[in-house]
């Protein structure tokens, strides 16, 4: 027997769902049985972490002419309309606090940004942009606004729309069900 399979039937070949239920679908690798939404699930999470690193490639080449990383830009990007604390920043990305604080202390040493009081948290300082930081990412924007350009006449105006619209959707669902999810 192949180490995948599909036919709702269990890892000893018996039909799967005995007592008249009726399983469709269902993937057999190895002795586990999954049912579709697993199936649906391992698909999504796959996808995404293969676009994550095909983003960050991307990213990385747009980036280095203009002298940073692609985390630097990331960083920079989420504060160049209003200064935010670096857990905001963490926060809104996704990733650890400690990430982002190593990158924005990074950033102030690098002249790109800088660190302003915090009207709202006498110790969680805001961080911003210098104008050296702005004009970085500013160099990037011509490959940025060609990649876009790109994109749309790959995938068409609405199906590029769409597309942000469910990663979108899925990280709100995703981030509502985190809490429910356990070990």
């Amino acid at each position: 027997m192949s180490s995948e399979k599909q036919a709702g039937r269990l890892g000893n070949g018996e039909p799967a769902g005995g007592g008249g239920a009726q399983v469709v679908n269902v993937t057999v690798a190895e002795g586990i049985v999954a049912r579709p939404e697993q199936d649906l699930l391992t698909r999504t999470a796959l996808g995404v972490f293969r676009l994550n690193g095909q983003f960050l490639t991307v990213s990385e080449e747009m980036a280095r002419p203009a002298g940073l990383t692609a985390a630097w830009w990331q960083v920079l990007g989420a504060v160049l309309r209003e200064p935010q604390p670096v857990a905001g920043i963490a926060r809104t990305m996704g990733i650890t606090r400690q990430s982002v604080q190593r990158v924005a202390d990074l950033l102030v040493r690098q002249g790109l940004a800088e660190y302003a009081p915090n009207p709202a948290h006498r110790r969680a300082k805001l961080l911003r942009p210098t104008d050296e930081g702005r004009a970085a990412v500013q160099r990037i924007q011509p490959a940025h606004a060609d990649l876009a350009t790109r994109l749309k006449e790959a995938l068409g105006d609405d199906e590029f729309a769409r597309t942000a619209d469910v990663l979108e959707r899925l990280s709100e669902v995703l981030a509502g069900l985190e809490a429910d999810v356990t070990p």
